[in-house]
């Protein structure tokens, strides 16, 4: 194949095998009683058809190139898939103590797992633009929140970048409810793929083609407006999945002001971004939003403040 053809099929067939092709392949999983292990493996393909992808057809050749930030990415990642896999363990627990018993409850558990996935999928995605939106409006939740957007690029892994506090919340009040509401757990196994999945599209470095799905997804460069350094610019495109929530809150923008370059992701008053895995969980307590970057913690402090956000 000439590389004009393999570009093309990255432009065009990136998005449907990624979001289509790989949750089909859980939802066969799933629905047919294969081990969960399999989920697994698809996630790893998620993850190297992104970085594959990303040297085919880059979006910004820059944003390929190391950034220092590659070793920290890959805890985020492992440690918001262990989370995701805790929040799921949980969830016979959570239905039996708000429900009295796992088939009580409201959800909707004689439709096909397929209709309650679409279903767990448009109210997740609604409670997570929500929180996401508010994340950006209170300084306590953005001073979580900035470790995903302290990244001066976008490539696969920022989207499993996470303070694991912010993920707790996200859990705690975007997906929880559907748990407490009778959601079963191979529902929200696949829920969480789905999101991961995602995560991955949303940031990934690939230039692919949308067509008249464009403006209605809100991944591409829809979220890399979201992600801009441009002060309160990129307070707009929250969603995950749709940018229809966006659109009934007023903060959908389809189109950047002035082009949007490699140079242009990060946050505006911390250019200096810490890289370290450590610095990061701890960059939250440093942190005074408008008050520009945050001085280091000593060896010392820097250990007492693990101590106390673990308490």
């Amino acid at each position: 194949m000439t590389p004009a053809l393999i570009r093309n099929i990255v432009r065009y067939f990136y998005f449907p095998f990624m979001f289509l092709g790989l949750n089909g392949a859980a939802y066969y999983v799933v629905v047919n009683g294969h081990s969960y292990a399999w989920i697994g493996l698809l996630l790893v393909i998620a993850i190297g058809t992104a970085f594959a992808a990303e040297r085919v057809l880059p979006w910004y050749e820059e944003w390929n190139h190391s950034h220092g930030d590659e070793h920290t990415n890959v805890v985020h990642a492992i440690v918001y898939e262990l989370q995701n896999l805790n929040g799921i363990l949980t969830i016979p627990l959570m239905g039996w103590l708000f429900s009295g018993g796992l088939n009580a409850g409201i959800w909707p558990r004689d439709w096909p797992i397929w209709a309650q996935l679409l279903l767990a999928i448009v109210l997740a995605d609604f409670a997570l633009m929500y929180l996401h939106y508010l994340s950006h409006r209170f300084a306590f939740l953005w001073r979580l929140h900035a470790v995903h957007h302290g990244a001066s690029r976008l490539y696969g892994f920022n989207g499993l970048v996470r303070h694991p506090l912010h993920q707790i919340i996200d859990m705690v009040l975007g997906t929880a409810p559907l748990a407490i509401a009778g959601m079963p757990v191979e529902v929200a196994l696949l829920l969480g793929f789905a999101i991961s999945v995602q995560l991955i599209i949303q940031h990934s470095n690939v230039a692919y083609a949308l067509g008249p799905f464009r403006n209605h997804l809100s991944i591409g460069q829809i979220h890399h407006l979201h992600h801009v350094n441009w002060g309160k610019e990129g307070d707009c495109n929250f969603g995950l999945f749709l940018t229809l929530w966006d659109r009934l809150l007023g903060t959908f923008h389809p189109e950047p002001p002035r082009p949007i370059t490699a140079a242009d992701m990060g946050i505006d008053e911390v250019p200096q971004f810490p890289k370290g895995y450590v610095e990061q969980l701890v960059f939250p307590i440093l942190y005074k939003p408008g008050q520009g970057q945050p001085k280091p913690l000593t060896a010392a402090a820097k250990a007492r403040a693990i101590h106390d956000a673990a308490e």
